[in-house]
């Protein structure tokens, strides 16, 4: 009994030696780690179903993007489809565990992911410039997790209402509605098609709200399993028909992004003012810049800005080998399962299937809800 506690012990000492090295509590660390193997898993997913995508299409004659159907007989494809939900799940969990400001910049790791694993395993060049664009996106991830705040504890889904419903979040609340609003029924009518901030501005602005209520949803189910049983308040069912809504029109107007803009045009743009909203949503309602200094703050702007840089570049690199431009093109896509339930156009989706996995798209694949 005693020999067996001794390395438990032991374990357990070197894991809280860790924290302390990375300053980060244990649910922040738990949810970093998540983070990281969800960028894993999705960055690597495209990898594979690109190569199921490859040996269907040597198979049947008929690639993906000519209607062929092929690829939903390959084993490789769907272990792709596999390994991209294990991803998501792990996404979704790092939520419950960690201050989005610490969540959401990981997302650009994924993008590093595809470009090293295309560049062994699909002979897809990464060039200088895309190197520069990792080493950026790493090295500002690293200050971020180093400086992300700590949470205060919560213990019930009431105390997220407490804080959603607070003057201050539910001023930018409805702000955002206005804005949407203003967007769908004034701008997208007029200008959708020939400005990219139109349809990105609706999806990233609904994105904030869905990932708010994403991580709200999360900690009560992770309450749930501890015990703490968050089903029977009426807020847990209300934050979940928020993430429902909130995803259906979100990919709506992702779709119709994609559809009408060149990918590596809209990924920049939707990774920067999603995760900028995402970062103000949290900051406004979690509050979690309250009790840092403003050294860390800064620290966390810096990260947030090289990650941003990294990923402008890493997207500009294989922008330049497509030789694209900025309007009115169709670029590669890249489906998802969202994506999938929610486009309405099949032409389209059967040109994504085919097309899916250019490391630019994965870029806002990660910033999908869920």
């Amino acid at each position: 009994m005693n020999s067996s506690s001794k390395p438990r012990k032991k374990t357990e000492a070197s894991w809280k030696s860790f924290e302390q090295k990375m300053g980060m509590s244990q649910d922040n660390l738990r949810g970093f780690i998540l983070a990281l193997l969800s960028s894993g898993f999705i960055g690597a997913s495209f990898i594979i179903k690109k190569k199921g995508l490859r040996r269907a299409a040597a198979v049947s004659g008929v690639r993906a993007g000519y209607g062929g159907y092929a690829y939903l007989l390959e084993p490789l494809w769907w272990l792709g489809m596999v390994t991209m939900i294990v991803g998501e799940v792990a996404n979704f969990v790092a939520y419950a565990f960690a201050p989005a400001i610490l969540v959401t910049p990981l997302g650009a790791l994924s993008i590093i992911v595809s470009a090293v694993l295309a560049h062994f395993m699909l002979k897809e060049k990464l060039h200088q410039l895309g190197v520069l664009g990792c080493v950026m996106c790493i090295s500002g991830s690293v200050i971020i997790v180093i400086n992300a705040p700590q949470e205060s504890p919560i213990t019930s889904v009431q105390e997220i209402w407490a804080m959603a419903t607070q003057p201050a979040f539910l001023l930018y609340l409805g702000s955002v509605i206005v804005l949407v609003v203003l967007l769908i029924l004034y701008f997208a009518p007029r200008c959708g098609h020939t400005n990219v901030l139109v349809f990105t501005g609706i999806c990233s602005l609904m994105g904030s709200l869905s990932v708010m209520s994403v991580k709200a949803l999360g900690t009560a189910l992770k309450l749930t399993f501890e015990g703490k049983n968050q089903l029977v308040y009426l807020e847990t069912w209300f934050f979940m028909f928020i993430v429902a809504t909130c995803v259906i029109i979100q990919m709506n107007y992702l779709n119709k992004a994609l559809d009408t803009f060149n990918t590596a045009v809209v990924s920049p743009i939707y990774y920067v003012m999603f995760t900028s909203l995402t970062i103000i949503a949290s900051v406004i309602m979690f509050k979690d810049w309250d009790g840092q200094n403003t050294g860390s703050i800064i620290s966390e702007l810096c990260g947030f800005i090289a990650v941003l840089c990294g990923t402008i570049l890493l997207n500009s690199a294989k922008d330049s080998d497509r030789g694209s431009s900025f309007r009115g093109e169709h670029a590669p896509l890249s489906p998802t399962l969202s994506t999938g339930l929610f486009s309405g156009n099949r032409e389209t989706l059967k040109h994504d299937e085919e097309n899916e996995l250019s490391p630019d798209d994965i870029c806002l694949r990660k910033q999908e809800p869920y």
